[in-house]
């Protein structure tokens, strides 16, 4: 009898190791697959963003695409093994509906408690597909004004002009203005005195306009003629003229201000006045109490 149960004993040690090696087989087979289809979705997933580089992209959009590749060479590996994962506790003999639900009760405790975090990186995805924004660009965001100088799909960094930075969660961009895509506007506002002649005024600004866009320094920014809206506004002490440049992006700021110290120059030359608002004081009466005796006059706010 004990001849025969050490037989049986040995059998069953013998069946027991075959199966315990046949599983560890099915598993390493399982997770060597996994690898290969993830290493052939990573080079082909490379292959594919090499060959959108090649193409003619500006710097910007090949630095988007380059991210949107990395996000999707990520989430691809991570379905990859969480399949192999999912079949080899099947091969052990692990029931993986529990596992499921407790993951996925546990994944909405999660995702209440960060949503925020949740909303930032679908806010980013979002942003980086369509391309709202780009590095260099220059934003106004929720009042926030500066340059793009770093984009994840948490956050913006902003580089404002006095150079502080500022970190912008992407799920807080609700407003945004891209003051740098495709081509930008220099708009210019120049106040005359009542008296001029404002057709004069109007022909001199747009003959220093096109002298600015004829120059070579500047031709290269400027795309088109000037536009000359003509008069925008009747002032307090000035009439207001509009005159318009189409640049390029990010160009309207240093024109602008070329522009006026030009304009300032030639308006200087011709007489015509840009006024600025007056302070009259008047100190007393003559003796009809009709007309002041004196009065004095400076530019508002002065001491």
């Amino acid at each position: 009898m004990n001849f025969l149960n050490l037989q049986v004993t040995q059998a069953e040690l013998l069946s027991g190791l075959i199966s315990v090696s046949q599983t560890v087989a099915q598993i390493v087979l399982v997770m060597t697959v996994a690898w290969l289809v993830s290493a052939v979705l990573s080079r082909a997933i490379t292959r594919i963003s090499k060959r959108t580089r090649t193409s003619k992209r500006s710097a910007d959009e090949v630095k988007r695409i380059e991210t949107s590749f990395r996000l999707i060479r990520f989430v691809s590996r991570l379905v990859v093994w969480a399949l192999a994962v999912t079949i080899s506790l099947s091969i052990l003999g692990i029931s993986v509906a529990p596992i499921l639900t407790t993951a996925g009760v546990s994944g909405i405790a999660v995702g209440f408690a960060a949503q925020s975090l949740i909303k930032d990186y679908f806010s980013g995805l979002v942003l980086l597909l369509e391309g709202q924004l780009r590095i260099g660009d220059i934003v106004d965001i929720g009042g926030v004004a500066g340059q793009v100088e770093e984009m994840t799909l948490r956050y913006v960094r902003l580089r404002q002009l006095n150079g502080d930075v500022v970190y912008v969660p992407n799920g807080a961009i609700t407003n945004l203005t891209n003051k740098t895509t495709d081509y930008s506007m220099a708009v210019i506002d120049v106040g005359v005195a009542y008296r001029e002649n404002l057709q004069e005024a109007l022909n001199v600004m747009e003959s220093v306009a096109r002298e600015l866009a004829s120059e070579t320094t500047w031709s290269t920014r400027i795309l088109a003629e000037p536009e000359v809206f003509g008069v925008e506004t009747l002032g307090d002490s000035s009439v207001i003229l509009r005159l318009r440049l189409k640049v390029l992006p990010g160009e309207q700021w240093s024109i602008r201000r070329e522009y006026l110290h030009r304009i300032k120059q030639r308006f200087d030359e011709l007489g015509i006045e840009i006024p600025y608002p007056h302070l009259t004081l008047y100190a007393g009466q003559d003796k009809d109490g009709k007309a002041p005796a004196f009065r004095i006059e400076a530019p508002a706010g002065a001491q």
